[in-house]
């Protein structure tokens, strides 16, 4: 599966939640290196959600990692918080929201 195709998934599963994720705002900016690379960002704000390809002109937190580390962890066998601390996820910008990815992308 391509990394566009997970991203594509992981739309259709955050468009199912966004009820749930109603109180949350913040944009994700995931700029993904390696076989399969890209540039994808979601954001979040006021229950409306926007995920597509590209770069965010407002992103509150950046996520580097090598495509096949972020299908791992889209399809939930790579752990977020075990990804950051093996190092094959970078995080820069805002911490908590960070800390939301997980809860965010189960």
């Amino acid at each position: 599966m391509t990394t566009s195709e997970v991203f594509s998934q992981l739309k259709s599963r955050l468009e199912s939640k966004v009820a749930q994720l109603s109180n949350s705002q913040g944009v994700y900016q995931f700029n993904l290196t390696g076989e399969d690379s890209g540039t994808y960002f979601i954001s979040i704000a006021d229950g409306v959600l926007q995920a597509q390809a590209g770069t965010a002109a407002n992103a509150g937190v950046t996520i580097t990692m090598q495509a096949a580390d972020f299908k791992a962890l889209a399809e939930g066998s790579l752990n977020p918080m075990t990804a950051f601390m093996s190092g094959k996820l970078s995080v820069a910008g805002d911490m908590n929201l960070a800390l939301k990815l997980q809860t965010l992308i189960a």
